[in-house]
């Protein structure tokens, strides 16, 4: 810019003697890709708010094309899961032996648990595997993430058919079916979040994504997925730590909202203030996270 305007100073001009700042302010010039601010942020998310559904719906059709069964692995993958993790945690060491209905038990950590792992997973390599896209194009960065995420929502809806035909072989149909949906909606808020912080970790330390497989298998472990929390002897502070964990919070909500033989009296105190809190943090903490480093994406 000063290349530009230092003939017009030199002439004699109406600008002689405006500073870079001043001329920019008197013409309404910004800096190319910088951070809007926040509510401006969240008006251009919401403004492409068909292209990230649209994206998201694209890139899940194309991610099984070349796969002979298609879709069905969506389902599938989620299945064999459930019959490697029956196979040693119900058969082999019985931790399912005081655990009522624990196919169904199983399955509902399995694919509740699959959603927040694949958020977290596709999130962390949503701007680092799409630089082409970011240095291309000019939208919020928060698109990717947040198409990514809607990517597992899309797939656990589909594979939901599939959990509650085997829910079914438990119990009838029960009136707590109806918080699987708020439930299924603060675990994608606190998916969101998490995402989105990942996804600006990624960014910057590629390395990220090769740790994270870890991250989350020991993750599953502690989030009583293959087996029942409240059956385990642990310190009292460890049971707190364990009650208040994230995933398995979401996951008892799910297993209290399908399952007769979960009641409410075995889910950890203040449950549903807890799934709310969560999906409050990760999701705002997430997004104000991501977006401070909006003007970074790409570059370097």
């Amino acid at each position: 810019m000063s290349e530009h305007i230092r003939p017009v100073a030199v002439a004699g001009g109406p600008d002689q003697g405006l500073s870079p700042a001043q001329l920019a302010a008197k013409y309404g010039l910004t800096v190319s890709g910088a951070r809007p601010s926040l509510p401006a942020y969240v008006r251009q998310l919401w403004s492409r708010r068909h292209f990230i559904v649209a994206y998201s719906t694209a890139r899940l059709t194309a991610m099984y094309t070349r796969a002979k069964l298609g879709q069905l692995w969506q389902v599938m993958t989620p299945l064999l899961n459930c019959a490697v993790y029956y196979l040693i945690f119900g058969l082999l060491l019985k931790t399912g032996r005081n655990t009522p209905h624990f196919i169904q038990f199983l399955c509902i950590g399995v694919f509740i648990f699959t959603f927040t792992q694949n958020a977290v997973m596709a999130g962390t390599r949503s701007i680092a595997d799409n630089l082409g896209l970011v240095r291309a194009l000019h939208f919020p960065r928060a698109c990717l993430p947040i198409s990514f995420t809607i990517i597992q929502l899309q797939q656990l809806l589909f594979s939901m058919i599939v959990l509650l035909a085997i829910v079914l072989f438990a119990n009838p149909p029960l009136a707590g079916w109806a918080l699987v949906l708020p439930a299924l909606m603060l675990q994608f808020i606190f998916n969101t979040g998490l995402a989105m912080v990942l996804a600006r970790v990624g960014a910057k330390i590629t390395d990220t994504a090769q740790l994270m497989p870890f991250i989350m298998r020991t993750w599953m472990y502690a989030s009583g997925v293959m087996f029942n929390i409240q059956n385990i002897e642990v310190p009292d502070w460890a049971r707190t730590l364990l009650d208040v964990n994230p995933i398995a919070v979401y996951i008892d909500l799910m297993r209290y909202s399908l399952l007769s033989s979960v009641h409410s009296n075995v889910l950890p105190p203040h449950v549903w203030a807890w799934a709310i809190g969560w999906a409050v943090v990760a999701g705002l903490g997430g997004f104000v996270y991501f977006w401070k480093a909006e003007e970074e994406y790409g570059r370097g």
